[in-house]
């Protein structure tokens, strides 16, 4: 059971398909949610813990095929009906909408304390968990406004929200406690604003936004009853102590959000208490957010769950079939607004192989249907990943699941306010912890799964090394794959050269007293894929490499002719001496991408950002900027 808080106390409890409460309720009116199918390949996922089973090495995958590992059947995926970039309503619905329904609830008819189910909400996933939402100090239970259509399709079975009884003669006093909801009007008037809008239509639509909730802001000019007031108070007081004395008892996990401009409450001191209290608690900070954090822009809270690894459908986390494919706000957010700039300065160019051999622009000749293993070369601090993933999004709907280094996904220790990160992103994107078993349950997926075998020794190389593969002398993935019957597409990426220069590496750290006892700290406890024995791509130690950034380049990628597993089960598992050859003849292949790319590149007029920058600005978006011929 995992629990949600917010600035507002806002708590939610998602519990286990198995238990199945059964209510009366009221059903609001809002419109209906439609779904639509996705294949398996799709329902894949990801959080950062590290595999309990295999002990987080690569070594031991070999050992895992027979029997290591227990093989999860496709039927037994979620049954999604969710798409790869499904429209999750988030942006639909804004702060009006909340204080329009609010008043509709507080209507003071002298009923009983209303129970009630949005409509918007929509049909959910088959074994979703039950989000139980309690209210704040309103009462009204509207908070999540923003989120129904998101939290229904993809995970609420039943939204359940009761409306607080107040004592007679307190109905018509409610709609002044709506001031204390009121958190930053700007933010709460941005939620449904196009971020990609030119400037001068973004401040058009945030000033027609604000001025659609002036009726509403004017209670904040009205003062607070006293009755009302010292009532509240007096709830939240006894309310208060009671949960303070059971705190510690919680091994429940929960979930704070966190606001950093909350002029109301305390919120960031109220997180770090609960943070030392709880035993399994995860804070995350939205410095710009006001008290309403949930009515303003930024704050997606399905992103924030599933960021977090909090959605699951058992009692455990299943790092792969607890997945949802990310919306389309989603995509937008991440890789408009985290990663934008960067993907902008490096304008990538996508090349792949056809079968027949021949090099296309595009993303043509990568197979459809999985499974798919893509293995390529990383390139310094693994900055590719950024274009390679929505790339496959756009051009091919295709969600690509990065296995990544476990400490990626480490919760971070000793931060008093931890920002919802690139980490949380990349979990949300698709990435997963690299593990046997995840491996293994994401090709069992029939999933687009993205692997560097050089791992963390190619992405920190040293200076010199650029575009140089660190594999190591194992074949780890290949009998995997063959397992599977999955296709293998090798690739190559060159670019990193164009964008900074490597002027610190690990040996020059090593050098410098203090740091170099820093980083031996900070690798002390770090968790190891490889044992020593296994050479120099066991030994790579984690740190941030000096950079000096360059005028952007361009990346450049190059998806070889895709190699077929199926109908070589046999041969390839029994034979280790033929899955040799298949992982030496796919390290080549990586290695003749790079040299093409390397050689073609020169040919390239718009390698310059300034060149592209200009045709983008005559011609074309993005990713319609031209390249070399292949």
């Amino acid at each position: 059971m995992a629990s949600v808080v917010s600035s507002q106390a806002l708590y939610c409890s998602f519990s286990t398909p198995e238990i199945t409460p059964r209510f009366r309720v009221r059903v609001q009116s809002g419109s209906g949610g439609g779904n639509s199918k996705v294949s398996p390949s799709d329902s894949a996922l990801v959080s950062g813990e590290k595999d309990k089973k295999v002990g987080g090495r690569i070594d031991s995958w070999n050992a895992s095929l027979k029997g290591g590992v227990k093989k999860k059947s496709v039927k037994d995926v979620i049954s999604s009906d969710l798409d790869v970039l499904w429209d999750d309503g988030y942006g639909t619905k804004t702060a009006k909408d909340f204080f329009e329904g609010a008043k509709e609830m507080i209507r003071p008819d002298g009923g009983p304390p209303r129970w009630f189910c949005p409509t918007e909400c929509g049909q959910p996933l088959k074994d979703s968990p039950i989000l139980l939402f309690c209210t704040g100090i309103v009462g009204v239970g509207l908070a999540l406004t923003l989120h129904h259509k998101a939290l229904g399709k993809s995970q609420v079975r039943s939204l359940i929200t009761l409306w607080e009884a107040l004592p007679d003669g307190l109905y018509n006093a409610l709609p002044y406690l709506l001031s204390f909801v009121m958190g930053n009007p700007v933010e709460m008037a941005r939620v449904n604003i196009e971020y990609r809008l030119p400037p001068r239509l973004q401040i058009e639509q945030l000033f027609q936004n604000l001025i659609a909730l002036l009726p509403h802001l004017s209670d904040l000019v009205d003062l607070i009853p006293k009755d009302t007031l010292i009532w509240k108070l007096k709830l939240l007081k006894s309310a208060a102590s009671y949960a303070n004395s059971r705190l510690h008892a919680v091994k429940a996990e929960v979930l704070v959000l966190s606001s950093g401009n909350d002029h109301l409450l305390p919120s960031g001191d109220e997180a770090q208490r609960l943070k030392r209290t709880l035993k399994n608690c995860t804070v995350r900070y939205f410095k710009d957010n006001g008290h309403n954090i949930l009515l303003e822009d930024g704050v997606n809270l399905l992103t924030v769950i599933k960021g977090t690894g909090k959605y699951r459908r058992s009692r455990r986390i299943d790092l792969v079939l607890d997945f949802i494919p990310p919306s389309m706000s989603e995509f937008k957010q991440g890789y408009d607004e985290v990663i934008g700039l960067l993907r902008f300065a490096t304008g990538s160019a996508m090349f792949s192989t056809l079968n027949d051999g021949k090099i296309v622009k595009g993303l043509h000749g990568v197979p459809n249907e999985g499974p798919v293993l893509l293995v390529g070369y990383h390139m310094l601090m693994g900055l590719e990943v950024y274009s390679l993933v929505p790339e496959f999004l756009r051009e091919k709907n295709i969600m690509v699941h990065g296995v990544t280094h476990p400490v990626v996904f480490r919760e971070r220790q000793g931060v008093s306010s931890p920002e919802f990160s690139l980490a949380d992103w990349m979990k949300v994107m698709g990435a997963v912890p690299v593990t046997a078993s995840n491996l293994f349950n994401l090709l069992s997926t029939k999933s687009h799964v993205l692997l560097y075998p050089g791992g963390a020794r190619e992405a920190l190389h040293n200076r010199g090394e650029e575009y140089k593969l660190f594999w190591p002398d194992q074949q780890e993935f290949v009998r995997m794959a063959a397992k599977f019957g999955a296709t293998i597409v090798p690739f190559g990426t060159v670019g990193e050269d164009d964008v900074a220069e490597l002027v610190l590496d690990y040996n020059d750290f090593m050098k410098i007293p203090v740091l170099n006892d820093y980083i031996r700290d900070a690798n002390r406890d770090s968790i190891r894929l490889r044992d020593k024995s296994k050479g120099e791509v066991a030994n790579q130690e984690l740190y941030l490499p000096g950079l000096l950034p360059k005028v952007p380049g361009r990346f450049y990628f190059l998806f070889g002719k895709p190699i077929e597993t199926r109908g070589r089960k046999e041969e390839i598992l029994e034979d280790r001496e033929k899955a040799n050859q298949l992982y030496l003849h796919i390290k080549s292949e990586v290695e003749r991408c790079i040299a093409y790319l390397l050689k073609k590149r020169e040919e390239d007029p718009y390698r310059s950002i300034v060149d592209r920058t200009v045709y983008r600005a005559l011609h074309s978006p993005l990713h319609e900027v031209p390249a070399f011929d292949p």
